[in-house]
């Protein structure tokens, strides 16, 4: 099926079940073909939300840089991480450190941060032995499935993102900040509108406000745009949050969401969640090689599980501020 666009000498496969899957002959300079096709390559992205690209022959960061650098620009530096990268070069990271028995449920990357990537640039020079696709969800028919009135409970209201910093689960101060300085985190978090209070052991709780729909930046369409199934208590396998409320307590854990008057999100609601983003998920399995192109406010994105070793590179390009963003509740310091 051919892509629309005049400009696009690219043809990419289309099927309802997964991502758009374009077929490439592997070329002598992955940089130099990627910098030749970017504006078609990106229409699709525009097009379609996603593309897969298969056969460039991404194997070694080097070269996966130099690709993503073609294609997205300068490559965002990663802050306010739920969970720790490994740095494989400025702007390029392994995929978030997470259990491969455990899926990561559909999500924006950093959704919860006032600069957004509006580009994800996804390669894997390993694929795993089973299992493990970066699936992909349309967030305009994710929100128009949703109920109206949830969506627009939280289109009111937003959504609160808390979180408490140890150094036990999940990404350290230093991780998340780039500094485990004091002062600087109290400043980045002041110019981020994030509420923060420093704890009798020395750790950190931080609560911030979030819009749960936002407008496309290029189309100016509604996306349903947040985190709250993927950093909620009950997303979490049974097991791992009895443990984590037995060993930090209801208002300890690591993240959690609320509804932005601060009231609990029930289990019923984030199951419903999830099995809507289930209802729109394409997928398709990694190949050695292959790259992926993600619009992260037009599309969320997974992580299955899997078994064997599974080595995917991930950069973040495009920040954008989004206007419907607002300012953390007024007295939610704790």
């Amino acid at each position: 099926m051919s892509f629309s666009s005049p400009a696009s000498v690219l043809e990419a496969e289309l099927r309802p079940d997964r991502p758009p899957v374009l077929h490439v002959e592997t070329p002598v300079d992955a940089a130099g073909w990627a910098a030749g096709h970017r504006e078609a390559l990106r229409a699709q992205v525009t097009e379609h939300g996603a593309l897969l690209v298969r056969g460039l022959g991404l194997r070694e960061p080097d070269r996966i840089a130099a690709v993503f650098a073609e294609l997205g620009g300068p490559l965002m530096a990663e802050r306010e991480a739920f969970a720790p990268r490994e740095s494989h070069g400025p702007g390029l990271y392994s995929s978030t450190a997470w259990p491969a028995n455990q899926p990561m449920c559909m999500h924006h990357e950093l959704s919860y941060a006032l600069e957004v990537p509006g580009l994800m640039l996804f390669a894997c020079p390993v694929p795993p032995a089973g299992g493990g696709a970066t699936a992909v969800a349309d967030a305009e028919a994710v929100l128009k499935a949703l109920p109206a009135e949830l969506t627009e409970r939280f289109e009111r209201e937003g959504w609160l993102l808390t979180r408490s910093y140890n150094d036990e689960i999940g990404a350290s101060l230093a991780e998340s900040f780039g500094t485990d300085d004091r002062e600087t985190v109290e400043n980045y978090c002041r110019a981020h509108a994030i509420d923060f209070a420093w704890q009798p052991d020395g750790s950190l709780r931080t609560r911030q406000r979030r819009a749960a729909v936002v407008r496309h930046p290029v189309t100016g369409r509604r996306c349903w745009f947040n985190q709250i199934a993927f950093l909620n208590e009950w997303t979490l396998a049974p097991e791992v949050r009895e443990y984590l409320v037995d060993e930090y307590g209801e208002d300890g854990l690591p993240f959690n969401t609320r509804f932005g008057d601060g009231g609990p999100i029930g289990e019923d609601v984030v199951q419903l969640l999830n099995a809507t983003y289930e209802e729109h998920t394409r997928r398709e399995p990694w190949q050695a090689g292959d790259l992926m192109l993600v619009d992260n406010i037009r599309t969320a994105h997974s992580r299955e599980a899997f078994t064997g070793d599974r080595q995917v590179l991930v950069a973040m390009a495009e920040p954008q501020r989004l206007a419907e963003y607002g300012p953390s509740p007024k007295g939610s310091r704790r």
